[in-house]
């Protein structure tokens, strides 16, 4: 039977350790076997990006931006152990950080639910969206040592040469101080892209910040907020019987909890990376979290929402056998190719694209399943069996 074709190439954005070695895998048992898959292929790996002094993240960006999908694999962020390990001409900032920062827009992250697996908190029957904003605060901050006794202070040069001064402490002694920005551009673009998702999936829209400390920096993600709500938003909400509401981070926390589920959760960079690892965990895996970053002209970049699997790429190096859950990084791609599809009236596609999560989640639910899940699923007359890696995705084939 002929593959699957479509005409415009996916960016693919290749990563490191257990999720590298599950990438591969995944292409070969699950996609290339239907599709004749079409990439501009880019190595994320850490060893390529220190080759290329970093340069190979900014290309994977601007080629998004130009093709308008890509899917991406879990990459490292080095530290200092990881810089040693690696020999590291220098520490290299998140590919997240910089692909996010040149394609500015949204990152919105839902979890993959399973019959079988009931979430740490049970009243959540419901799957909650964190809309994570995909620019500035702490990942594009600077950050400074203060080495002894030191008078810090904000400086802001306008563009007729005028300066602005704002205190900021009086070191006693050694510190560290940290500055970072956002832009009302992106911002504004976070807000419509919160407003229009809630909308389209008829889910009221929840922001909270911390303005009553952060009174400007927060403050104008409030003020924005209801000004895009109020002048372009308001009616259609209504009518379409769901709201939006701004408040607190701290009540908002605990509002989700005590909730059902079934909100779009606005939250600012920081705050939507440490959440939607808290929402994954508690609905029952990080591996479990779809993830997408959407930008404002209509760019999409499709990820898994968790790290490298480090200790399983250990063992897999040392010959032992992993059963590492790969169902973040299947439904990347099936996202990728799924709107690589209605990009192009390719119905063949969007099928395949559907009929893959189908298989995925069917696998699970019959019983068959990675370590992390089997610990975890309870359903009436199936015992779980735990699966490695690669016999997982056999599995998932079969049920193709």
């Amino acid at each position: 039977m002929a593959k699957i074709t479509y005409e415009k190439p996916i960016v693919e954005m290749q990563g490191d350790e257990m999720t590298r070695i599950l990438w591969d895998w995944i292409k070969e048992i699950l996609i290339e076997p239907k599709v004749e898959l079409n990439t501009e292929f880019y190595d994320l790996g850490l060893t390529h990006r220190d080759e290329t002094d970093d340069l190979v993240t900014k290309e994977a960006g601007e080629a998004i931006k130009r093709l308008g999908v890509g899917v991406k694999c879990a990459t490292i962020t080095p530290n200092n152990q990881r810089m040693e390990e690696y020999g590291l001409k220098r520490l290299y900032p998140s590919p997240n950080g910089t692909i996010r920062a040149i394609l500015d827009g949204t990152v919105f992250r839902t979890p993959i639910l399973i019959k079988g697996i009931t979430p740490y908190i049970p009243t959540w029957t419901q799957p909650i969206t964190i809309a994570r904003h995909a620019y500035g605060d702490v990942y594009k901050a600077t950050d400074v040592r203060v080495e002894d006794v030191a008078k810090a202070e904000l400086l802001v040069t306008k563009a007729d040469g005028s300066e602005a001064k704002y205190p900021v402490h009086d070191f006693k002694g050694a510190g560290v101080l940290q500055g970072m920005h956002n832009t009302d551009k992106s911002i504004d673009a976070f807000a419509h892209s919160c407003f229009n998702f809630a909308l389209s999936a008829k889910q009221d829209l929840w922001l909270g910040t911390k303005d009553t400390i952060s009174k400007v920096y927060d403050g104008r993600f409030k003020a924005i907020f209801a000004e895009v709500y109020e002048k372009e938003f308001k009616e259609a909400y209504e009518k379409a019987g769901i709201k939006y509401e701004y408040t607190l981070i701290d009540d908002c926390v605990a509002r989700v909890v005590r909730s059902n589920g079934g909100m779009v959760w606005a939250c600012k960079n920081y705050d939507g990376d440490v959440m939607s690892d808290m929402l994954a965990t508690a609905f029952g895996s990080l591996a479990m979290m779809s993830s997408v970053l959407v930008s404002p002209d209509g760019n999409y970049e499709y990820e898994a929402a968790h790290g490298t699997v480090t200790r399983h790429y250990y063992k897999y190096r040392a010959g032992e056998e992993t059963s590492t859950n790969s169902v973040a990084t299947i439904f990347a791609w099936s996202g990728a190719l799924r709107k690589r599809g209605e990009s192009e009236n390719n119905a063949e596609l969007i099928k395949f694209a559907d009929d893959l999560e189908r298989a995925t989640l069917t696998t699970i639910e019959s019983g068959y399943m990675t370590g992390d899940l089997a610990i975890i699923f309870k359903a009436d007359g199936i015992t779980p069996k735990k699966l490695n890696s690669r016999d997982f995705l056999k599995a998932i084939a079969s049920n193709m």
